[in-house]
């Protein structure tokens, strides 16, 4: 009996023996077999420096066939090796390819989330093609290693647990970011404080699909009264949840502008200066300026920054009546120009803006009706117009003229550069203004995949649930909720459930991120 028992023991114990070693081997083989990637992460090309990435398993492989080291990296240690080609030799030694500064990061302590190396080596092309022709020669059908595909880094890091969608994709804003204004309006994203205002939204919602819940499942325990009460505790908490989505929106859609470039528009008659200031805000030859009139033929688009906004500033067709077809053309371009502009500057000449024919007229008209476009005019060669007295009576009469308000009025001079300045800094203010950055809020940008699901889904969630609270369906408002507690598990990838979603978001990303 007791020898039967140990028996029994044993094999008990060598059963679990097996099934831990057997487990551990399935570890190690989904460890063993995951890809590891690479890319250059710097900008092709040369340069002095170029930074080579590698993360995955066989990182320290890597590390070690490269520099012949029979240790492995130590973590956060920058260390100067040189590197050799692993399957080439040079009179019976290894070939030499570069001496680099290599930097290990232990995973899950680092940015994909698993074991990561850097390779800061020189920036010549033969160098770069040489280290990664080395690294894809280490691939085994038991060790695979690849080049990466574009995010794959940051998709890994996500994985991981590193960071949620929405401080990837600033990441990404961030990386693209070519302005200071730009740089500081993504960095909401990228330091959690997004995730954090989204997963209280989520919270509070869950919240209230909690309360609604208890009310489906023990609804026979309460009163009429109480659960009537309750249903509108939920609903007044919706309602406030729903402004602050919606004022978030429009936050967010004033802040893309950033991204996207302020679109500001010149336009006027022809020989006002247009093109001079177009010139002078770009500080290049960007325009033509000529003294013939109709130089201009049709709109350009030139980007550039101005005290830290991105403006794809338009020069126009100069406005005026015209026989020419070509010239015609230009005309009408410019008018749609001014329409979808957010800012138009309309150039006058100081000496011949009492004569301004109808078309001028009717294209100050359009762009007047235009109530929540910003319109600055702007009074070009006050050299020849020096008296103050002069200027006024001048703007007393443009201003009867246009029908515009006095204080959307400038005086300049491209000749002299009187004005330039102050003009710049209107033009700041009204970039402020236009951005809501004049407000006491930092800028905030999310992707259109964000915008887009909380306008169609977590609002519409909303909408749902208010139709269904007038209808007295509790099970479908819940259910309205619900749509909306996914919908901000979309956006920040608690909900993820298809690849499909992650492909989308990661393939805006460049090689090497």
């Amino acid at each position: 009996m007791l020898m039967n028992k140990s028996f029994s023991t044993w094999r008990l114990c060598l059963a679990n023996s097996c099934k831990f070693s057997t487990t551990r081997h399935v570890l190690e083989r989904e460890k063993y077999y995951k890809p590891t990637i690479y890319a250059l992460s710097t900008a092709p090309g040369k340069a002095a420096v170029a930074i080579i990435r590698i993360s995955g398993p066989a990182s320290t492989y890597i590390f070690r066939k490269l520099t012949g080291s029979s240790s492995p990296p130590q973590a956060r240690l920058a260390t100067v090796r040189k590197l050799f080609d692993p399957k080439s030799l040079e009179q019976g030694r290894k070939k030499l390819i570069d001496e680099s500064l290599c930097l290990f990061f232990k995973g899950p302590h680092s940015y994909s989330g698993e074991d990561l190396l850097e390779v800061q080596c020189h920036g010549g092309r033969a160098v770069i093609n040489a280290i990664m022709k080395a690294v894809s020669s280490l691939h085994t059908e038991y060790m695979p290693i690849r080049y990466a595909e574009r995010g794959e880094f940051s998709k890994r890091g996500f994985q991981n647990g590193r960071f949620d969608l929405t401080e990837a994709e600033g990441i990404n804003e961030l990386v693209n970011a070519e302005t200071e204004v730009q740089r500081l309006s993504v960095l909401s994203s990228t330091n959690g404080d997004t995730r954090k205002l989204f997963n209280s939204w989520r919270k509070r919602i869950l919240h209230n699909v909690a309360l609604l819940t208890t009310v489906i499942d023990f609804g026979e325990d309460h009163e009429v009264d109480e659960v009537n009460h309750l249903f509108d505790k939920v609903a007044s908490s919706i309602v406030e949840l729903e402004k602050e989505v919606q004022t978030y929106l429009k936050k967010t859609q004033k802040s893309q502008i950033l991204m996207d470039g302020i679109k500001m528009t010149l336009s006027g008659p022809p020989n006002a200066g247009k093109s001079s200031i177009l010139n002078i805000l770009a500080d290049d030859e960007k325009a033509i300026v000529s003294s013939i009139a109709g130089t201009t033929r049709d709109a350009i688009d030139i980007p550039l920054a101005i005290n830290g906004y991105k403006v794809i500033l338009g020069d126009t067709a100069g406005i005026r009546n015209a026989t020419n077809e070509i010239e015609q053309e230009g005309i009408k371009r410019a008018h749609r120009r001014t329409k979808n502009a957010d800012l138009n500057l309309v150039i006058l000449p100081a000496d011949e803006s009492d004569s301004l024919d109808s078309v001028f007229m009717k294209h100050i008209s359009t762009i007047r009706e235009q109530q929540s476009k910003e319109l600055l005019i702007i009074v070009n060669k006050s050299d020849l117009m020096p008296s103050l007295k002069q200027r006024e009576i001048l703007i007393d009469m443009l201003s009867d003229k246009l029908a515009v308000k006095k204080d959307k009025f400038m005086f300049i001079s491209c000749k002299t550069k009187e004005g330039i300045q102050e003009l710049v800094n209107t033009l700041t203010s009204k970039f402020r203004h236009i951005t809501w950055t004049d407000r006491n809020e930092s800028p905030v940008v999310i992707s259109k995949r964000a915008r887009d699901i909380l306008e169609k889904s977590v609002l519409q969630g909303f909408k749902d649930f208010k139709t269904s609270k007038d209808a007295d369906d509790i099970v479908l408002a819940t259910e309205g909720l619900r749509f909306s507690m996914e919908g901000i598990g979309k956006i920040t990838g608690q909900a993820i459930g298809v690849e499909e979603i992650l492909s989308t978001v990661f393939s805006e990303f460049c090689i090497g991120k």
